[in-house]
This record gives structure tokens, C-alpha cells and sequence, in this order.
């Protein structure tokens, strides 16, 4: 196997794990408090790697930190959940799936990359696959839960194609560490101000809060961040894919919820198009050559 075939299958790990944060969220937390439960994923696991890695970014990163916080944290989070308690699950996803493809485009103004067809057709196949994966016929629409996916993939596009521009020079357990705690401490005040404090937690609670914070989140986005610093952006977001495809069969086999045909098939689909994200990167011919972007 390839370096290359190696971090692909490293960083895919994480938003697999991703998709249980549906299943935990809804059986194993109190309902109805997104910006708590953003803000108890994110901060907690921040300061205990803070704890671990002892050092801080340099004044000159702070700014820049903290934009990365809100963005692949604060914002994302914050819209994710509120799209969850707004709209079906289904709907939520299949908006948010428009993220790789915005990430294409995003990467090309900001860093240069080339868009290439087949990377676009990738998304594009994609978002299909999530559609059939998750998509009812029977979906309420909200106008504030639609708009709060939207927010939510946009929020997650840019905070993968800047996370690949400004890349300090430290670990990915490092960078982690102060994104996690810049996006907590974002969080912090909105959730107090905006949302009454938590019921007495139970050992189910304690235990997904848990599962939330050190795997959902201090575990993956280390992992996730060292993928963004050695894969092309445009290669590592049609990965989030596995994020729904995960709930789907977590749901099935925990919840005992249907499967239906073409589930299956919105599956395979998925796959299919994360094969081709892949592929794209290995010498398919641009769309668009874009400008190289400055730093």
C-alpha cells in the first residue's frame, strides 16, 4: 500500500467516526441543546490536549486560530446541531453534502488548485449517493433548518481549505488542541447566554458527552488535520461522505431501522464517488487552471 493509499484510509477513519455523533446525539444525550452540547464536544477535549501538548500558538496565529476554531468548530457545529433539532435527518445531510463540492471551487481561489472535471462530476455523484442514502419523500422542509445546513457546509468548506493554507509549524496534535480550544471558547459565551443549563446529566449522558469529546472530536480532527496538511482539499472533503453512510448503518444495525434497496444503493454510489474524488488527483486535466494563490 502507498503513503499516499495509507492517509487516505487514516483520514477516511474520521469522518466514519463522525457518523455516529446522530445515534449518540439522539439516544444518549438531553434533547434541545445544540449550543451546549457544540460547546461540551469542543472545550473539554481542547484543554485536556492543551494539557498534554503545554504550548500555545504564537501571537501572530491567534487571529488566525481563532477563524479556524469558529469554522471547523464554533459555526460548524452550532449549524449541525441546529439543523438536526430543525430538520429530518435526512434533509440535513443532503444539504451539508454540498460541502466537497464548494471545497473544489474554494480551494482553487484561495490555494491555487486546479478544478478538475472529474473531481467535480466526484461531488456531484456524491451528493446523489447521500440523497438516495438518506433523502425521504415524505421531508419536512424549515426555512431556518435549511439555512443552518447551508451555513454548516459552507462553514466546514472553508475551514478545510484554510486549515490546508495556514498550517503552523507544529503536529497535527498540536493544531488540534488550539482549534478545539478556540472554537470552545466561542461557544462558550453564546451557550450560556442563549440556552438554560443542562438537566442533572445521567451515566448515559456522561458516556456520549464522552464518546462526543475524546473521539468525536479530539481523536478525529487530529487525525483529520494531519490528512488536510498531506492530501489536496479537493481529495480529502468527498470523504465527509462516509459520515451519513455511517449513520445509515449504525442505524440499521443499533436501531433496528430499515434498509431499503436503494439505500444499498446510495451506498455504493458514495463509495463510487469518493474512488473518483481520488482518482481526480492522479493527473485527470483541469477544468478551470486557476491563478496561484499568494500567502
Amino acid at each position: 500500500m502507498t503513503r499516499r493509499a495509507t492517509d487516505v484510509l487514516l483520514t477516511a477513519a474520521a469522518p466514519a467516526i463522525w457518523g455516529s455523533t446522530y445515534i449518540v446525539t439522539t439516544q444518549m444525550l438531553p434533547a434541545n441543546y445544540p449550543l451546549t452540547v457544540a460547546l461540551l464536544r469542543a472545550l473539554p477535549a481542547g484543554l485536556l490536549l492543551l494539557l498534554i501538548v503545554r504550548r500555545l500558538p504564537e501571537r501572530a496565529w491567534w487571529g488566525r486560530i481563532f477563524i479556524l476554531g469558529a469554522l471547523n468548530f464554533s459555526i460548524l457545529w452550532a449549524m449541525l446541531f441546529l439543523a438536526a433539532y430543525r430538520l429530518p435527518g435526512g434533509v440535513a445531510a443532503t444539504i451539508t453534502s454540498v460541502q466537497p463540492l464548494l471545497v473544489v471551487f474554494l480551494a482553487s481561489v484561495f490555494l491555487g488548485s486546479p478544478v478538475r472535471a472529474l473531481s467535480v462530476a466526484a461531488a456531484v455523484v456524491g451528493i446523489g449517493g447521500v440523497a438516495l442514502l438518506v433523502l425521504t419523500p415524505n421531508a419536512a422542509l424549515d426555512g431556518i433548518g435549511i439555512a443552518a445546513a447551508i451555513a454548516a457546509a459552507v462553514s466546514m468548506a472553508f475551514g478545510t481549505v484554510l486549515s490546508r493554507r495556514w498550517q503552523p509549524p507544529v503536529s497535527a496534535l498540536v493544531f488540534t488542541a488550539w482549534q478545539l480550544t478556540a472554537g470552545g471558547l466561542l461557544l462558550l459565551p453564546v451557550a450560556l447566554l442563549l440556552e438554560p443549563p443542562l438537566p442533572a446529566l445521567s451515566l448515559t449522558n456522561w458516556i456520549g458527552f464522552a464518546w462526543l469529546g475524546l473521539v468525536g472530536a479530539a481523536l478525529t480532527y487530529i487525525v483529520w488535520f494531519r490528512g488536510v496538511a498531506r492530501l489536496e482539499p479537493s481529495a480529502i472533503a468527498p470523504l465527509a461522505f462516509l459520515s451519513p453512510v455511517t449513520a445509515v448503518i449504525l442505524g440499521w444495525a443499533l436501531l433496528g431501522q430499515s434498509l431499503s434497496v436503494p439505500q444499498i444503493v446510495g451506498i455504493f454510489i458514495v463509495i463510487a464517488s469518493i474512488w473518483l474524488s481520488q482518482h481526480a488527483q492522479r493527473g485527470a486535466q483541469p477544468l478551470v487552471r486557476a491563478v496561484p494563490a499568494t500567502r
